[in-house]
Order: C-alpha cells, then structure tokens, then sequence
C-alpha cells in the first residue's frame, strides 16, 4: 500500500517541495526572525500542548463562534474524556497562565509558535493544519500596550520587507458598550431577519454580533446600514480608542477604522484590529487581534486584562511569495569531500571533522565512488568547492580542488591541504555567516 498524506496538510521539505513556501529553511529563517524580534520588545516563549480538554476552547473561544461549531477537531480518549486539538493559541496560554499562577510575574508577555488544528475546506490560505505565531501581554490595560502588540505585528511585516497592507481598527467597547450596541443591533435587524442568510439568522438568536463577521454578500449589504458601534461606546471605552488611534498617529503607523470589524472570537473588547494584504486575493487577512479584559478571569483566574494577536506563518510565506520578496537562504557548504578510494575515507572523514569543530561547513560522500553522482550530491548542498582524492590522487598524495562556482579546478599538495582549506575559510568566510 502507498500512503499519501491527508486531505489540507502538507510537508515541509528541505528538497523536493510542491509549493515554494514550503521549503524547511524559509520557515527556519521565519521563525529565527519572530523569536529575535519578540525578544527584543521583551516578550518571553510559552508552549502549550497541541490538545487540550474541550471545554477549554468552549469557554474560552465562545460556543457559538464557527471554530467551535464547525471546525474544532474533537476526540473522546480513553477515559471518556473529550479532547480538542487546539484550533488556537489564546486559551491555552490563558490556562497555562492561571494553573500555573504566573499572575504572580504580572505584568507578563508571552509569545508562542506552533501548528494550530481546524476541520474546514481547504482553499488557498486555509489549511487544516496551519501554523500561527502569536503574542499576549497580560496585566496592562493601557492603551500603550495594545499599540505595542501593533506595533511588533507591523514590524514583523515591515523586517521582511513585506508591502502594501493595510491595518484596520475598531472598538468593542466594555460590557456596558456592548449590551447598549447588541440591542440596538438586534433592533436594526429584526424587520430585515427574513432578508438574511440562515447562518445569521441563527446568530442573531445565540450571538447577533458574530452577523458583523458574515461573509455573506447579501448579509453585509444589508449591516452596512446598521448603527455605528463605535457610537455607543461608554466614556471610558471612548478614550481608551481615542488614546489608540492618537498614538499609532504619533509613531506612524497608518490606520483605518473599520466599525464593522469583529474578529473570530467571543472575547474581544474594546480594541480589536487586523491586518490585510492585496497579496492574497479573497483570504487577504494576514494577522490580527485584540484585547481581552475579561478572559482570564473567566478562566478562574484574577480579574487581569490582556492583548494580543495571531498571525499565521503559512499566509506569511504566501504574501512573501506573492510579493517576490527572497528570505536570504542559510549558510551553503563550504567544501564537499569525495574519496573516491578507502584509504581516502578515513583522511577525507577525519579532516572534515576537525573542520566541522572550528564552525566550518563541510560534508562528505558517503554512499558512491562514482565523481559525476558525489557532485550531484555536491550540488544539491550547493557547495563552492569539491575536494577529489582517488586512487591517482593517492599515490601521488595531491588532492584534486573544484571551485564549483567558478568551474575551475587545480591540485593541491595533501600535507599542506588541511592548512591550505583553513586560510581560504578565513579569506572568505564573510560570505557564510
């Protein structure tokens, strides 16, 4: 039997891949630069396990959201207990945080990477294994900590020199807000409830506010019509947008406000934003978030507000191919060894070693005494220099020296060649690092 791998995932290979994005070293060279950029702003890694109880992610995300009604993988192991893999990374650091009492380090910010679960229908930027990075600052409610979490989502952006996006904003308001805008909402849509579809008919029983969210184009005719969140926002919810909008202003970073915008989940309040891409066509969400006042303390935990966001790595790479933007590749080898007799093995083996511990990259064939086969090897690793030792090369104890770049080649004397391959990694080791 031939297995083939199910239906929405995909492998990531460092040859041989069937989308260019989904080369191991592109996703190395991601992941390098989030952990160096989260480091920088302070932020600390936290990793969570990949399922979690069900009731978790039924509490935490909101029931009535689609990843919970449609797209949560759900399991029941054999305890009879049900399982979730994690469909995202905000209610699992949120539970690590509380049982692991790391409000005693608050104020806290955390930053996690990993592969995130949803069961829906794979399309272009939608994978039923993705994986997200992600950030939550916990115990600040100021507006200065959610343009922080802005901020290091924009600069991402802007370090791998991705173009054109657009970063829009809204305000949920506090609870008071929200009830205030729920009922004049409900109020809006009832006289239209035979117009909608039946998803947001369904919502404006359970949730009327996930109706802001549809994707259905008649459905947002129709609420583009509907009063203004934004207008029934209390005082202090007010200012809290007010001090936002006026010191992404400061630090420049453009916005526009989008008082339709809701994001996925239940927990939101008052700033919420997200950030688009003209890169990727009808999914063009790359990243984006919000804060959450009142997670934490849903959770059985002190009552601390929070923010953060989530951004996936696969809509990442896709923007970056879209936009023809390189990530640099790493290091290529050095040299290439390819004894071509066994008295040359043990040489080849031994030199390539003392190599390797001074930060040299070097490789060796192993499994050919065919020159043409080694340097495909050779090349398939990229190296700038082959070094040959056959049975002529032995006798004569010289060793053949391919510049593989250069297509030249010369023979070097065997006793000076571990002296010579060490200054020509000096002269030119600049180009590796």
């Amino acid at each position: 039997m031939q297995y083939q791998i199910p239906k929405g995932v995909f492998d990531i290979l460092p040859y041989g891949a069937d989308e260019p994005w989904r080369q191991t070293y592109l996703w190395q060279k991601l992941e390098s630069m989030i952990r160096d950029l989260t480091h920088s702003y302070g932020f600390q890694e936290i990793r969570t396990p990949i399922f979690e109880r069900t009731e978790l992610f039924l509490r935490g995300v909101g029931e009535t959201t689609d990843v919970v009604t449609k797209e949560m993988y759900t399991f029941e192991d054999k305890g009879g207990r049900s399982m979730t893999l994690r469909p995202e990374g905000t209610a699992p650091v949120m539970r690590a945080f509380v049982e692991k009492k790391l409000y005693t380090l608050s104020p806290i910010k955390l930053y996690y990477i990993g592969p995130m679960f949803r069961y829906e229908r794979p399309q272009a930027g939608r994978y039923r294994q993705h994986h997200q990075f992600g950030v939550e600052a916990i115990g600040s409610s100021s507006y200065e900590q959610d343009v922080e979490v802005i901020d290091l989502l924009l600069e991402l952006y802007r370090r791998l020199g991705i173009q054109n996006t657009t970063l829009y904003i809204n305000s949920l308001g506090d609870a008071p807000s929200r009830d205030a805008y729920t009922k004049a909402f409900r109020d809006f849509l009832k006289p239209h409830l035979a117009e909608l579809s039946q998803e947001s008919q369904e919502r404006f029983e359970k949730n009327p506010l996930r109706i802001l969210d549809t994707k259905d184009p008649n459905d947002r005719i129709l609420i583009a019509k509907a009063p203004r969140m934004l207008e029934f926002l209390s005082e202090e919810s007010r200012e809290h947008f007010r001090g936002v909008c006026n010191l992404l202003e400061k630090i420049k970073i453009p916005f526009e406000i989008n008082d339709k915008l809701v994001r996925g989940f239940d927990y939101y309040t008052n700033t919420v934003f997200e950030v688009t891409s003209d890169s990727l066509g009808a999914q063009n969400s790359i990243g984006g978030g919000g804060r959450y006042d009142k997670l934490i303390s849903s959770f059985g935990g002190p009552d601390l507000p929070g923010v953060g966001f989530g951004t996936g790595l696969e809509r990442i790479l896709e923007t970056l191919l879209g936009q023809n933007i390189q990530l640099p590749r790493p290091s290529s080898c050095f040299v290439f060894f390819i004894p071509l007799i066994k008295e040359a093995e043990e040489f080849c083996f031994s030199l390539m070693t003392s190599l390797r511990h001074v930060g040299v990259f070097a490789d060796m064939e192993l499994s050919t005494k065919k020159v043409q086969k080694a340097l495909q090897h050779a090349d398939k690793l990229e190296a700038h220099y082959a070094a040959i030792i056959g049975e002529e090369e032995w006798k004569t104890k010289k060793v053949g020296w391919k510049d593989l770049k250069a297509h030249e080649q010369k023979e070097v004397d065997l006793e000076d060649f571990d002296f010579f391959i060490k200054e020509l990694w000096q002269q030119e080791r600049k180009k590796y690092v």
